[in-house]
């Protein structure tokens, strides 16, 4: 039986001696079962990505300036955040409670009544406590006019007070009332004389409330040193308020205009040096440039 093997033909070397083929290829053609075809060659494989060379990735450097503010920002942070933590601590820690309240000012009140009103804010926060609470808290006490306070940590309150000035004596029955230039009542007496001011015999009630302003605001105008010397007022219509000095002499002072200046010239006047043969019983300042004696 014929065998159905192909045959191999490989080429031979030359002898020696022989010529070689022009074209530099063999005269023997090999041909074997195992090769695989030329025409048949597979393509060559692609490398898989494991097996590629990695990318190259540039890192660049942040800029300054972006740096600085970003470095800026977060200390800013930290800074709002310490000072917020120590506002909460002054303001709501009981380290600085008010302890203790100390009063100036008074006159007409003693600083014991400021602070028995004041009762309520103990214990309280200093940087709690404003100027408003305090007023509220000291309205009951009608000679109290303005208050401002001054906290001293860690626990001292300073309440400065100014009081209204009082201005006359308003007679009702046998009780003199104690008024200022608004003329609310700050206390009363049955004596006068022990209190160096002048003597509105009624009051609004009974002189009207416009005569009874008219006098407050001339009073109010007037130097301490002035106001003492005075024995009463009185006015027939707010043109024409009067003052009685306690040497019996009338002032004339017409109406509340120009009372500053009234005021000046009145106080001057009464600084002159008296003549015992011409004795003055009459000042008239209701012209204030062009004052009269006589």
């Amino acid at each position: 039986m014929a065998s159905t093997r192909r045959p191999t033909y490989k080429a031979g070397r030359p002898a020696k001696g022989k010529a070689q083929p022009r074209n530099g290829q063999a005269d023997v053609i090999s041909a074997s079962k195992d090769a695989p075809a030329a025409d048949h060659a597979s393509p060559p494989e692609r490398p898989s990505p494991s097996d590629r060379p990695a990318a190259t990735v540039l890192s660049f450097p942040e800029p300054k300036r972006k740096r600085i503010r970003r470095n800026i920002i977060l200390a800013a942070s930290i800074i709002a955040a310490l000072v917020a933590g120590l506002l909460a601590v002054v303001v709501y820690s009981p380290v600085f409670a008010v302890q203790t309240v100390t009063v100036d000012g008074t006159k007409m009140l003693t600083p014991q009544q400021v602070k028995d009103a004041l009762e309520p804010l103990h214990g309280k926060p200093l940087p709690q406590v404003n100027d408003d609470e305090v007023k509220q808290l000291l309205q009951p006490l009608v000679q109290v006019k303005e208050v401002t306070t001054e906290a001293r940590p860690p626990s001292v309150l300073v309440v400065h007070i100014h009081e209204r000035t009082p201005v006359a004596l308003v007679k009702q029955g046998d009780v003199f009332q104690l008024v200022d230039v608004d003329g609310v009542q700050l206390g009363s007496t049955q004596d006068p004389g022990s209190i160096q001011l002048p003597v509105i015999d009624g009051g609004a009630g009974v002189i009207g409330k416009d005569l009874f302003k008219a006098i407050t605001a001339v009073l109010a105008a007037l130097p301490a040193d002035v106001l003492a010397r005075l024995s009463d007022a009185s006015a027939k219509s707010v043109d024409a308020v009067e003052l009685k000095l306690v040497d019996g002499q009338t002032i004339i002072w017409g109406n509340a205009g120009e009372k500053e200046l009234k005021a000046r010239v009145l106080a001057a006047l009464l600084k002159a040096p008296a003549d015992p043969k011409n004795p003055v019983q009459v000042y008239d300042v209701s012209v204030p440039r062009h004052p009269v004696t006589r």
